[in-house]
This record gives C-alpha cells, sequence and structure tokens, in this order.
C-alpha cells in the first residue's frame, strides 16, 4: 500500500484537478441558483435574464479557465511543507484574476443581461469552497503520511550542520511525509547516528545505492570543506534521474530566502533580499507613514493632552524626553518620548536601559511605559522621516557599537527606517528581552516585507502590542 502510494504520485495530482473542476462546478450553478432562483428555459427580453444555455456555454470555458489558472498559481506542485495560508492566498490571486477576466469578457462580446451579481457571488462561494476542499485534501494527506503512507525516502549525501538542520525539521514535522534512510559521507565514521539516521557508508557509495531505484529524492548536505565535489555528487545524481535537492552549509551567512539575479547567464546571489530597497517599495510605505501618522496624531490627541498635563502635574523638567538613536544607514537623530523618569544626568542616563522596577521611572511614566502612551509622540518622528510605523526598533548610539561587535548581523537593521513597533516587539521582545531574539525577529521583517505584513503588524499592535509585561 505504502510503495502503491508513492509510486502513483502523479494520480493525486490528476485527482485533485478532478476535485477544483467540481469545485468550480457546484460553485458556479449554485451561485446561479442563489442569485436567479431557478431554470429560465428562454431570454426574457422583459427582465432581462437570461435562458440557461447561455449560462451552461459560459460554465463550458469557466470551468477549463479556472484551472488553468489554478496552474499558473502553482496550486498544482507538491506543497508537503507549504503553509495552508499560501494556498488559500493563491486561490484568491486565481480568482480574483478570474473574476477581471470573466468580466472583460462579458464586455468585450456585449452581453448586457449576463448577470454580474451572479459572478460576484460565485467568486466568493469559489474561493471558500476552494479553500475547505484544499484543507481537507491537506488534512487526510498529513494524516496519512503520519501513519507511513505517501512517504519520500530521502537519503542526504555529506554529513554536516545542514544535515543535521535538515534532519531535525523532519523529525518535528512528521505530516510534511519526509523519511531520511540514511547519510553518506567519507569524514564521519560509518555506524554514526543523529537522531536515529545512520552514516551508511562513503560518498562513493551513491554509484551503488542510485541503479537500485529505491529512493525518491538525494538531499546533497555537503560541509564547506567538500564542495569541491558538489559538481561531481550533482553529475552522479542527475545521471539516475532521482530528483536531487542541494541543502547549503551556510545558513548562518546566507538568509532562507537569498536574493538571485542573472548577470547575462551567472547566477548571482545577493547575500541579503531587502524589499524597501526598492524605490516603488520605499514610497509607498513613506506615503502609508504620513498618511497613518497624521490620522495616528488626530485619534491620539486626548491622550496626549492627558499624558501632557500629567508629567507637568507630577514632576520638574521637560515635557518631551529627547533622546539620541540610530537610524537608516546609521544616521543619528532625535527620537521623541514623553518624559517617564526622573530628570537625570547624560551620565547616568548612560549607564543602561529601564528595567522593572527600575526607581528612576515617575509613578505617571509607569502607566505611560506600561501602555506604551509614552511613545505617542514618536508619530512626528515618523512626519518628519526619521521613523516609520513598523520596522526595528532604533538603540542609542553607545549600545548600536556594543552589539555591532556582539552580535552577528546586528548592522543590518539600519537598512531599513526604524518603526515605533515591529515584528519583534508585537512577539514580546521589548523592555529588558534577548536582544539576539530582536534581531532574528528583525531580520526576518526586513527580508520578507510587504504591506500586507505591516498591517498585520499593525493590526497585532493594536490587540496585543500596547500592553505589554516587558513594557517599564
Amino acid at each position: 500500500m505504502k510503495k502503491l502510494i508513492r509510486d502513483n504520485q502523479k494520480y493525486f495530482n490528476r485527482l485533485l484537478v478532478l476535485l477544483d473542476a467540481l469545485v468550480i462546478g457546484a460553485s458556479y450553478w449554485l451561485s446561479w441558483f442563489l442569485w436567479l432562483g431557478g431554470y429560465v428555459k428562454e431570454n426574457d427580453p422583459g427582465t432581462g435574464i437570461l435562458a440557461v444555455q447561455i449560462y451552461f456555454t459560459a460554465f463550458v470555458v469557466i470551468v477549463p479557465g479556472y484551472l488553468i489558472l489554478y496552474n499558473t498559481f502553482d496550486l498544482y506542485s507538491s506543497k508537503r511543507t507549504a503553509k495552508t495560508v499560501y494556498e488559500i492566498f493563491n486561490i484568491i490571486r486565481a480568482n480574483t484574476i478570474g473574476l477581471l477576466a470573466v468580466m472583460v469578457v462579458l464586455f468585450a462580446i456585449n452581453i448586457p443581461d449576463f448577470s454580474r451579481g451572479m459572478i460576484g457571488v460565485f467568486y466568493g462561494i469559489n474561493i471558500v469552497a476552494e479553500s475547505l476542499m484544499r484543507k481537507s485534501v491537506r488534512y487526510g494527506l498529513r494524516r496519512m503520511r503520519k501513519k507511513g503512507y505517501n512517504v519520500k525516502h530521502i537519503l542526504l549525501v555529506g554529513y554536516s550542520r545542514a544535515a543535521e538542520e535538515y534532519i531535525n525539521k523532519i523529525k518535528a514535522n512528521p505530516e510534511w511525509g519526509y523519511e531520511v534512510c540514511g547519510i553518506l559521507d567519507d569524514h564521519v565514521p560509518v555506524g554514526a547516528v543523529y537522531k536515529g539516521v545512520q552514516v551508511t557508508g562513503e560518498i562513493d557509495a551513491l554509484n551503488a545505492i542510485l541503479p537500485e531505484n529505491r529512493l525518491d529524492e538525494i538531499g546533497i548536505t555537503l560541509s564547506l570543506s567538500d564542495y569541491d565535489r558538489l559538481e561531481s555528487i550533482v553529475n552522479i545524481c542527475e545521471k539516475s534521474g532521482v530528483h536531487t535537492k542541494f541543502i547549503p552549509d551556510y545558513n548562518s551567512v546566507i538568509p532562507s530566502r537569498p536574493y538571485l539575479e542573472d548577470l547575462d547567464g551567472l547566477a548571482v546571489v545577493n547575500i541579503r533580499r531587502v524589499p524597501l530597497n526598492n524605490m516603488a517599495n520605499m514610497l509607498i510605505k513613506r506615503l502609508v507613514d504620513i498618511v497613518g501618522a497624521l490620522v495616528a496624531i488626530i485619534l491620539s490627541s486626548p491622550f496626549m493632552l492627558a499624558a501632557a498635563i500629567s508629567v507637568k502635574a507630577t514632576s520638574r523638567g521637560p515635557l518631551i524626553f529627547k533622546q539620541e538613536r540610530v537610524g537608516l544607514h546609521n544616521k543619528p537623530f532625535q527620537m521623541y518620548k514623553f518624559r517617564s523618569m526622573e530628570v537625570q544626568s547624560s551620565a547616568d542616563e548612560k549607564k543602561g536601559w529601564t528595567t522593572k522596577n527600575d526607581p528612576r521611572v515617575t509613578k505617571v511614566g509607569r502607566i505611560l511605559r506600561s501602555t506604551s502612551i509614552d511613545e505617542l509622540p514618536q508619530f512626528f518622528n515618523v512626519l518628519k522621516g526619521d521613523m516609520s510605523l513598523i520596522g526595528p526598533r532604533p538603540e542609542r548610539p553607545l549600545f548600536v557599537e556594543k552589539f555591532k561587535e556582539e552580535i552577528p548581523r546586528y548592522m543590518i537593521k539600519h537598512q531599513v527606517r526604524p518603526g515605533i513597533t515591529g515584528w519583534a516587539q508585537v512577539n514580546g521582545y521589548r523592555g529588558d528581552t534577548s536582544i539576539k531574539k530582536r534581531i532574528e525577529y528583525d531580520l526576518y521583517y526586513i527580508e520578507n516585507w510587504s504591506m500586507t505584513f505591516d498591517l498585520k503588524i499593525l493590526f497585532l499592535t493594536v490587540f496585543k502590542g500596547f500592553i505589554n509585561k516587558n513594557a517599564y
């Protein structure tokens, strides 16, 4: 049974196409019934209702058209490790293009009585039905894989950090349906075991193993010192026809989504992909920052007024606390906050950041900090262009100098504008928490930026970012 499923993977894709066709058809006719309410044999000019034959003709075109769109949007490739949200996103994209295409065709061939409302209902029903069907199929396949069916057997070539990390991921996610059946390596003795996976021989054993045709994939996980053998190993694997993947042993240097560019046939790997280096992305984000900051200032003005009165009434000193921070391209700027501490000398201020129950924080300041109201003046920093609504939090120059020596890749955060809130903050990394973890989240944000991601962070900030146990 296990071998039958493994050897007939292509039939699963054909079954999925059939299921998609059934879902599209069912969604189409359900939308027709719900919107138009029944069978009409002939066109009725008085009501503008078309005969069912017209809708059937459109149906014959729409079903294969949508299947082509699904294929275009990568909905029939293997997604063992992909998240459901990405598949749903592609379903929405495909259906949106389909909706626009149908509207354009109806306008071009001039059928004014063809119900646009019915097409709109079909758009919504089809997205929901398709997403539920795909979710059910994915759930069923993952249940089967956990039981040992539809499993892909993989042999790793080379023992390295990449091999260990790959095995860790496979062991932690049995629903992916991968089984590492051994490792070949010239430096680690035969019989050595890592998390149940054994070193079964030297790399030259590939010549004897591949003709047996019992492997689904080869994973090349050579250590950096063995990269001189990469080309010959790839040639051996590809000659056998076994699907081969390369898992590089330099994840600590190059991120999971490097940016590749084609330089007249030469593949160039950019060490880091930064979407905000793109001028269009930069301008869109800046426009959103300006509009968002103006709206936020108007909406938060009552809170800022109350904070200003409270600060001035309870302690001596300036209302606004200005502190030098390091921003975009390592340039310093003055960041604004409502003052939440007693006035200090420059030397005292540089001693360190705020800790829990810090005696320097005033009673009003403790409330302002715990609710993040002290950060509201930073909307003016956003208007000035020093900051963004969303981005890595800026640090003081003395800490930047310290962290750039201690934490690898720390300075990458200065490739984008610092933010009032960020991915690290909504995940709880603010105040006196791990700087290394903050940088991990900041780098993830920098490499994966999109307006959708910004909206997600903004949403999470509203619901869990303002009140935080680490804000003191």
